[in-house]
């Protein structure tokens, strides 16, 4: 556990931020439908597809209503999707996973320094999970979830770091946020086919979180992106299920990297460096 935080009041935190990611989740539901066609996220209230009928407060409790309602509509009878539950618990889930790996281990950035990192990091996971669903739906990445990443990122972390003292975490922020963006950025006008510029722009929010938290979750994160989007590429290909010519999203896998480099980034960069020798 971290150093600034008691047991007792880490696992409430956790246990909290749980109950938050099925509130969060079942919002997000509503931002993957809606944003790609340009609606309002917040008017009018949610309501059946086919009769039209707005969904009840008694209807819309995350994951237990679609249970109790055995995934029908009450008014209709027309099924609802799975996916909606399984994004509420998935964001949970993940919101459980964030705040225990941000507040575990020793830490002397104080208490409100990481406050602000968590915060950040669980809208990292909001915004992912949201742009992950809609560049598979839609194959985009919509600028009204990229673009004010990159002020809530450098607000919240920026914030932390300033409250903290650690300049290099800013430092390294930014040259995460510029590396990652010049480099896909070379991509997309190399590759115009399978690159594209909402690419980019996710690339330089990316690469602004994962260079807060170090260089070796900046390396892993951007690699992981491109190697297991290759493994998944090729599986295709083997398997007859794509051609050279599909468009196949990118930004799902570039999301996924970067979780793996800041989960696991700082463990392998450190296990490769000891590899070769550097250390």
């Amino acid at each position: 556990m971290s150093a600034s935080w008691p047991a007792g009041l880490t696992l409430l935190i956790v246990a909290m931020s749980g109950v938050l990611g099925l509130a969060i989740g079942s919002f997000l539901n509503v931002v993957v439908y809606r944003v790609p066609m340009y609606l309002s996220v917040v008017s009018p209230p949610s309501a059946c597809p086919r009769c039209g009928a707005q969904i009840a407060p008694r209807d819309n409790i995350p994951v237990l209503s679609w249970l109790l309602l055995a995934g029908k509509c009450r008014t209709c009878k027309t099924s609802i999707s799975a996916r909606y539950p399984l994004v509420e618990a998935g964001t949970a889930l993940a919101f459980v996973a964030v705040t225990s790996r941000m507040l575990s281990g020793p830490s002397d950035a104080g208490v409100a320094s990481e406050l602000l990192i968590l915060t950040g990091f669980l809208y990292l996971v909001a915004i992912s999970i949201a742009l992950a669903l809609i560049d598979l739906d839609v194959h985009r990445l919509p600028n009204p979830l990229v673009l004010p990443s990159y002020v809530v990122g450098a607000v919240l972390l920026g914030s932390a770091a300033a409250l903290s003292g650690d300049l290099a975490a800013v430092l390294r922020a930014g040259a995460g946020l510029a590396a990652l963006w010049v480099a896909y950025f070379i991509l997309a006008l190399a590759y115009p086919g399978g690159m594209g510029f909402g690419d980019v722009k996710l690339a330089g929010v990316l690469g602004l979180f994962l260079g807060f938290l170090g260089w070796g979750e900046l390396a892993v994160g951007a690699f992981a992106a491109f190697l297991l989007g290759g493994i998944y590429a090729g599986g295709l290909l083997v398997s007859g299920r794509a051609t050279r010519k599909s468009g196949i999203p990118f930004g799902p896998w570039m999301l996924i990297g970067a979780w793996v480099g800041i989960f696991f980034g700082g463990w392998l960069w450190t296990g490769y460096l000891s590899v070769l020798g550097v250390i």
